[in-house]
């Protein structure tokens, strides 16, 4: 077995295990840090709208230019007045987005390139794009997303409980508003593709959570009757039990994401790539965070405001003082719990055995096994 299988056996096992819940309080306060920049650099920068969202003209050539593609740039920008976004094509051709112009300025700005970039104006392809239709794109998308907010309550409330559908929404809030904070700090153009990679990450978001969440309410059945666990210490046990198992399914998604976002965009120049890699890189990172360190904690803090689990976790803790006071240690103690539960459990399996069967002497005879 190799050494991660080896560390996911034994989390899983709870052999070893890190405090995630007890160190909750960081968490919230290192995940406010982060929101309440997110939110910062949108309302100090705000986003990048591109093309598609504010309306403008798209010139592409079909042949290769006589000038280099920054300066077709400042060229782009000089004739039309506003920021341009210049990218070479695989055929060598350009392709020059300017946003906010109308169809008598594209003209005036067709004619202009023709002059700067020495090419035909009959070579050169202007098309214009409505505002209207990126309008439509954000109130889809804005329809959707509250659609999905929706049914992932509803559902998470009906497969689990409410308290697991809050945690999960708030979960889902964090990694919307840190992918679109992250959007505005860089300025990242925001196009179709960026809506298209944030809807994306949700399900990734929302699974790493429900594999967490279904190992807690498996762990937690009956819980009221024991003293061995809180509810905090076996929400810690499944974010261990689950942590490499999350940890592998996030590198595994992460790693081609990387590669359309540093590589594809940032070394091969493939800038149109970065509207939907940066979104989903972010996202599926956030995700992964969020399921760990804030919807499983949320969840215990919710879950331990019950008189039940309330009571619980007072009896647990005064069982604990009192062994402490006799010396034992909580090791001990929960050892010795767990071998009186096993005694029970072959009490329980031995009543069902058959009344009169005779033990061989000196206890040498073989007894059946019992089956589960």
């Amino acid at each position: 077995m190799s050494r991660l299988g080896n560390l996911g056996a034994r989390l899983y096992r709870g052999e070893v295990g890190y405090d995630f819940i007890g160190k909750r309080k960081i968490w919230y306060g290192v995940s406010i840090l982060i929101t309440i920049t997110a939110i910062v650099g949108l309302a100090v920068s705000g986003l990048n709208m591109g093309i598609e969202f504010k309306g403008g003209a798209v010139f592409t050539t079909d042949t290769k230019a006589k000038v280099s593609v920054s300066q077709a740039h400042e060229d782009a920008v000089a004739a039309s007045g506003h920021e341009a976004i210049v990218q070479e094509l695989g055929n060598g051709g350009l392709r020059i987005q300017i946003t906010e112009v109308d169809t008598q300025k594209a003209d005036e700005i067709k004619a202009q390139l023709s002059e700067d970039l020495g090419i035909p104006e009959s070579k050169i392809n202007a098309d214009l794009v409505g505002p209207s239709w990126g309008e439509q794109i954000a109130n889809k998308a804005w329809t959707g997303l509250g659609i999905f907010m929706i049914l992932v309550v509803v559902y998470l409330a009906i497969a689990f409980e409410w308290r697991m559908a809050v945690a999960a929404l708030v979960a889902l809030i964090h990694d919307i508003t840190i992918t679109v904070g992250v959007y505005a700090l860089v300025g990242f153009e925001v196009t179709p593709g960026t809506v298209i990679g944030l809807l994306t990450i949700l399900g990734y978001s929302l699974y790493d959570t429900v594999v967490v969440f279904d190992s807690l309410k498996e762990g937690t059945k009956g819980i009221t009757k024991q003293t061995r666990w809180t509810y905090s210490e076996i929400a810690n046990r499944s974010i261990n039990g689950t942590l490499v198992r999350s940890i592998n399914t996030t590198v595994v998604a992460l790693l081609p994401v990387a590669g359309l976002l540093f590589i594809g965009g940032g070394v091969l120049g493939a800038g149109m790539l970065n509207d939907i890699s940066l979104s989903l890189f972010v996202g599926l990172a956030a995700g992964a965070y969020s399921s760990i360190f804030i919807a499983t904690p949320l969840v215990a803090d919710l879950k331990e405001r019950e008189p039940q689990i309330k009571a619980l976790k007072k009896r647990i803790l005064a069982k604990r003082a009192a062994a402490a006071a006799k010396g034992e240690s909580v090791e001990d103690q929960q050892r010795d719990e767990a071998a009186a539960d096993l005694d029970d459990d072959a009490e329980t399996a031995g009543a069902g055995t058959v009344v009169g069967q005779r033990r061989q002497p000196g206890g040498h005879g073989r007894t059946p096994r019992n089956r589960r």
